[in-house]
């Protein structure tokens, strides 16, 4: 009898039990959303100038799940959607995205926002539209680390520039509309690798070039009407429902590939849950904004109640029965170590593989692929070459990419390499303009026979690969190359502002000076150059050489870092950069100055003290001035957290237009940069985002406070100042 009573009143137990967990833990998560997201959409709601449509939204409110924010859907206490379509918004969209570390679905199309599209987006985005607004500028390389993006839509904005070649790793893409921009340039590489692609739309931009990279994609949908392409439509595609009008095709049948060229297989479709129609630029979920009838706290909480009811129901069933569990679990213990998978046995098969140019991609360049698995994104390139002296090199192919120049050519361009046409002289030999027939102007850099020895012509066209590979919009492009008689020469892109050295340090009385936002844009630029070699190549790659010489302006005062690989892909590399880094330059990171060894965090150093020269005006180290002040960081570390001594540094060129704040964080990014300690400077993703901060922050300041006007007489920097004002 006690036995069955006992019996019943646990069986009452059961049944209770799950009704109140279901409660508790419903009560529980409606607690306060994650800390970071609920930042994150108060940055948000600031940027959009805190408009009226976003009901329940507040510029001070700390909960957004729990108290229904419109727009914005949840599970437990992070942010998972925020669907904003349509709403008549205006401003940009904050600075904290890159908070939003549960956002699957990021809808905000159809509105009128503006700017440049936000650097730091958010990392595990499953959709991204932003169709039909009117942004500017590029489409930011952070796109290329969004590993689990399906769906992107960027139709009917204003972006331009050429497309970098940041697809390499967006295995899951499937559908890509970045029609009607201002887009130019040719395709990039590595839309070649996304074997998810079923749906893209090109259509309405000013592409150049052919279609022939897209012949491999399991495309069902292609609209690339309206650009400027040339050459055929692949064979691949007859089966792809295309649109193509609006070009300049080639007539006539098109010609057979190469002998010995193998035959291009269609990629195998991957379904995946981001296809659909994009071409509209509208979503294909519905745009509006409310929950479903069970809140994630309360679907949370049904699992949890199930789970625990099964506890209790599983001890009971221990209590009576046999202990079969425990032998499970011996069970298990015991079972062997699964076998690789596929990837990471390709990844070994990739250290025997040989350093061909023939495909580039973005992310891995063909050739520098050669390290052992698991990939290490820390790893320098300097850091893998013990492994690559145990691999039998190969002969290298010439590079297709660029041309090929004779000495002949190269000789009449420049004057026979005369003095007046001598640009300057940096560790791995001079550089020179070249002024071509056809009116086109490079420069040419000649190697120095102690870099790189007339017997070593093999070297240096996998160095010319290499470098070949190299493409970002603040990295100076290789145009071509010349190997003949001994001589080694790269020719670059030419640069008409020159150096940013010669403009802060060599200007006369009649240059006009470099204002404070023109100041932050060069920092920035130059930073996204670098945080593209260290992050992005892989393996990665240390410049070795950063310093204001080695940082090009165009036209616009867009930074280009030279001589990028030069010291990492040069087999005296190495070498010649210690011999001909000065110790007194500035520029070195102390642990630089005492082993010789570069690493990724000395070119943060470095950076930092380019970012110094931004501020002061002033040369990493002057001999002229009072030996307190001689080395530039010994002299400015101290001051950069006392706003009235940091005032008093600012480069006096400036005459006072700047803004304080914008200021004040600037000289922040540079105390975290030139540390002592290397493990304490941050990585370049985070300086580039501490950078953009800065931007959008002033940029929103301006926007809610107005165009104040700064007193003196410099009118015509004052406008440029102000936006940059706080």
């Amino acid at each position: 009898m006690m036995e069955e009573r006992r019996w019943r009143w646990v069986e009452q137990l059961i049944v209770l039990f799950p009704v109140l967990i279901f409660f508790c833990i419903l009560g529980c998560t409606s607690a306060a959303t994650d800390p970071s997201d609920a930042s994150a959409l108060r940055v948000m709601y600031g940027s959009l100038n805190s408009p009226g449509q976003l009901t329940q939204w507040s510029s001070n409110g700390d909960d957004p799940c729990g108290q229904n924010w419109k727009g914005v859907t949840c599970s437990g206490s992070r942010v998972t959607e925020i669907k904003l379509s349509g709403l008549g918004l205006s401003g940009s969209m904050g600075y904290q995205l890159d908070s939003l570390k549960a956002l699957k679905n990021l809808d905000m199309s159809s509105n009128n926002l503006a700017g440049s599209l936000p650097y730091q987006l958010p990392p595990n985005l499953e959709r991204l539209n932003l169709a039909n607004n009117q942004f500017t500028g590029e489409i930011p390389y952070s796109i290329s680390l969004m590993t689990s993006l399906k769906y992107l839509n960027l139709a009917h904005n204003q972006l331009q520039n050429q497309l970098g070649d940041m697809f390499g790793k967006l295995p899951s893409l499937s559908t890509l509309d970045i029609s009607s921009n201002q887009l130019t340039g040719n395709l990039p590489e590595s839309f070649g690798s996304l074997p998810s692609m079923t749906s893209m739309y090109l259509q309405n931009n000013q592409f150049t070039g052919t279609i022939d990279v897209l012949a491999s994609l399991p495309l069902e949908t292609l609209n690339v009407a309206n650009n400027r392409f040339t050459g055929w439509v692949p064979q691949q595609l007859s089966s792809t429902n295309i649109i193509k009008d609006g070009n300049n095709w080639n007539s006539g049948t098109a010609p057979p590939p190469p002998p010995g060229t193998p035959p291009v297989h269609k990629l195998p479709r991957h379904k995946s849950g981001g296809s659909g129609g994009a071409s509209n630029g509208a979503s294909a979920d519905d745009s509006g904004s409310k929950k479903s009838g069970i809140g994630g706290g309360g679907i949370a909480g049904i699992i949890i109640s199930i789970l625990v009811v099964g506890a209790i129901v599983a001890f009971f069933l221990v209590r009576r029965r046999s202990k079969r569990r425990s032998s499970d679990v011996e069970k298990l213990d015991n079972e062997p170590f699964a076998p690789l998978s596929g990837n990471e046995v390709e990844e070994m098969k990739s250290i025997h593989s040989s350093s061909s140019i023939n495909t580039k991609t973005f992310d891995i360049p063909p050739s520098m692929s050669l390290k052992p698995p698991p990939i290490d994104r820390t790893k320098s390139f300097d850091e893998d070459e013990s492994v690559k002296k145990h691999v039998i090199r190969k002969r290298v192919a010439a590079p297709v990419s660029v041309a090929t120049y004779s000495i002949a050519d190269l000789q009449m361009a420049t004057g026979s390499f005369s003095m007046e046409h001598l640009l300057g002289e940096g560790s791995f030999g001079r550089v020179y303009r070249a002024h071509f027939d056809d009116g086109k102007v490079l420069a040419v850099k000649k190697i120095d026979s102690a870099a790189l020895s007339s017997e070593m012509s093999e070297d240096f066209v996998e160095v010319v690969s290499k470098i070949s590979d190299l493409h970002h919009t603040n990295v100076t492009e290789l145009v071509g190359y010349c190997s003949e008689h001994g001589q080694h020469l790269l020719v670059y892109e030419f640069h008409r502002q020159g150096s940013l050295h010669d403009l802060l340090h060599l200007s006369d009385e009649y240059s006009k000076p470099l204002i404070w936002n023109s100041r932050v844009k060069i920092a920035l630029g130059t930073a996204r150059g670098l945080e593209y070699l260290h992050e992005v190549c892989s393996p990665s790659i240390i410049h070795k050489n950063i310093k204001s010489a080695n940082i090009l302006l165009d036209t616009e005062l867009n930074p280009h870092l030279s001589d990028s690989g030069l010291a990492s892909f040069l087999p005296n590399g190495d070498q010649m950069q210690a011999l001909n880094q000065n110790a007194g330059s500035g520029y070195s990171a102390p642990e630089v100055a005492m082993s010789g060894q570069y690493t990724l965090k000395s070119d943060v150093y470095s950076f930092g003290v380019v970012m110094l020269e931004l501020l002061t005006g002033r040369k990493p180290f002057d001999s002229s001035r009072a030996r307190a002040e001689q080395s530039l960081v010994r002299w400015a570390t101290p001051q950069l957290h006392d706003i009235d001594a940091l005032s008093k540094m600012v480069d006096p060129a400036l005459k006072g237009l700047y803004p304080v704040k914008s200021l004040s964080r600037f000289a922040d990014v540079i105390a975290l940069c030139v540390q002592p300690e290397p493990e304490f400077r941050p990585p370049m993703s985070e300086v580039v985002q501490a950078l953009v901060r800065l931007v959008q922050r002033a940029n929103m300041s301006k926007r809610t406070t107005g165009n104040e006007q700064t007193a003196g007489s410099q009118a015509e920097n004052s406008s440029d100042a102000q936006d940059y004002m706080t």
